[in-house]
């Protein structure tokens, strides 16, 4: 086989040797000792060992490029200068002092973070993790409101514990154990593969009318509140029509209910033309949820709301043993510098731009590309085996993750069918980086199978 015509855009950085455990001494001691539920994407494991910026290395020195970012844990650039040097010089000061002490690095870092909304969204509570995050969020939506019942969408994913799960539709999370249940679906607003399609100018207000039926039959006058990521992740990329949230929200508020925006992976920036997901969308939630990007990739993650709305837990003696403390916020504030320094947001909005453009060129092409959507560095490839038919082709979609391993490139893999590419790569990636993927990609497709 004849090498294809593309290579990986030059890096500076050189790795060092690697010296530890060999590959298969790994893959025993994980069988050996780490849950069987843990999964990876290849059929032969890979094992990276070092990162800098947009690329990674595996232990035998080869370099890739990282396009899915540890699922958009990774915004700002594996082990960034500034992250790394505001984690080690606070590492070196102080670890961890909890919150019943004061520290400066918490109150930098809240005002800071409120400083990214709109003004009545002001008050910051930090926990370690997106699935603590929307527990979180859900239980200040029941107490502040009195109610228990909420709303989620289909195919959505909001984290692995209990009350997360509880929310999420997504089958292949969904246990069968008892739950905080409590939880309605709604139809998922997808354009491609809903009911109701981009040609519909009416698309937005027929999705969310299923959230009034279902407040008015399944939950009457008991919602609590309505969840939804900002832009499905794990869904496969599903962007709503335009006014989708907008005409929810008020159908929501109507009802005495919540609204809280999952913003776990859309946010920071990662959309491109706004910093938060929802506000494309032209809404202002009561409850946001962040994780991943927010402390690229530290154990951080947090739930912004209005005042009155975080007075709620006040009511009883309510705290996290780890959430806030030093390290990570000094992680999350110097991802939120590096952003705003960089000029990260913007480069997703370009970078984005690019890719989509380039996508749809190789759709005119290759005819199992279904549909190619997203918004700035979010952006998925809906793999099918046939156009009209629309049926689902997860062994092509595998085959170009496979492929593109192969070449240098990561790539992700979601939605329902596990049939959607995913690319959700660092935002520090150039032009050459997209180029790059876009050539994989267009190769991967073009290979007899």
């Amino acid at each position: 086989m004849s090498p294809p015509p593309f290579l990986l855009p030059p890096c500076g950085h050189v790795p060092k040797p690697y010296a530890g455990l060999a590959k298969d001494e790994v893959r025993a001691l994980r069988q050996r000792h780490l849950s069987p539920s843990i999964f990876h994407y290849y059929g032969e494991p890979l094992m990276l060992v070092e990162g800098r910026m947009q690329y990674v290395w595996d232990e035998m020195g080869k370099r890739y490029l990282d396009a899915f970012g540890g699922i958009v844990t990774v915004s700002v650039g594996h082990c960034h200068p500034r992250v790394v040097a505001a984690a080690d010089a606070q590492n070196q000061t102080l670890q961890h002092a909890s919150t019943i002490y004061l520290h400066p690095n918490i109150a930098r870092y809240a005002e800071a973070l409120a400083g990214k909304f709109p003004p009545e969204l002001s008050v910051c509570y930090f926990v370690n993790s997106g699935s603590e995050a929307n527990d979180l969020a859900l239980l200040m939506a029941r107490a502040f409101t009195g109610r228990f019942e909420v709303i989620a969408l289909r195919n959505g994913y909001h984290g692995g514990v209990a009350t997360a799960l509880a929310a999420t539709s997504h089958h292949t999370w969904k246990y069968p154990v008892p739950s905080a249940g409590g939880i309605q679906f709604a139809q998922a607003p997808d354009l491609y593969r809903g009911p109701y399609g981009s040609d519909d100018p009416l698309a937005a207000v027929r999705y969310a009318s299923d959230v009034g039926d279902l407040i008015r039959f399944a939950t009457p006058g008991r919602i609590a509140a309505f969840i939804a990521e900002s832009i499905q992740g794990v869904g496969g990329v599903v962007v709503y029509p335009n006014g989708y949230l907008r005409a929810v929200y008020e159908i929501v508020r109507e009802a005495g209910g919540l609204c809280i925006a999952d913003e776990v992976q859309a946010g920071f920036g990662r959309t491109g033309d706004h910093f938060w997901g929802f506000q494309a969308q032209g809404v202002v939630p009561d409850i946001v949820t962040l994780a991943k990007g927010i402390g690229n990739g530290c154990a951080l993650a947090a739930v912004v709301t209005r005042p009155e709305i975080a007075e709620c837990l006040a009511q009883r003696l309510h705290f996290n043993t780890f959430g806030g403390n030093p390290v990570s916020c000094a992680q999350g504030l110097a991802v939120i510098e590096s952003i705003d320094a960089e000029n990260l947001q913007a480069n997703a909005a370009a970078r984005g731009a690019q890719l989509m453009s380039g996508l749809r060129r190789l759709q005119e092409t290759h005819e199992v590309i279904g549909d190619v959507r997203g918004r700035g560095l979010m952006v998925g490839i809906e793999i099918v085996s046939g156009r009209s038919s629309k049926a689902p082709d997860f062994a092509t979609a595998q085959h170009v993750l496979e492929t593109a391993r192969r070449f240098g490139l990561l790539l992700g893999k979601s939605g329902l069918h596990g049939n959607v590419i995913r690319i959700t790569p660092p935002m520090c990636l150039s032009a050459a980086d997209i180029d790059f993927i876009i050539a994989v990609i267009d190769h991967a497709l073009s290979m007899e199978r």
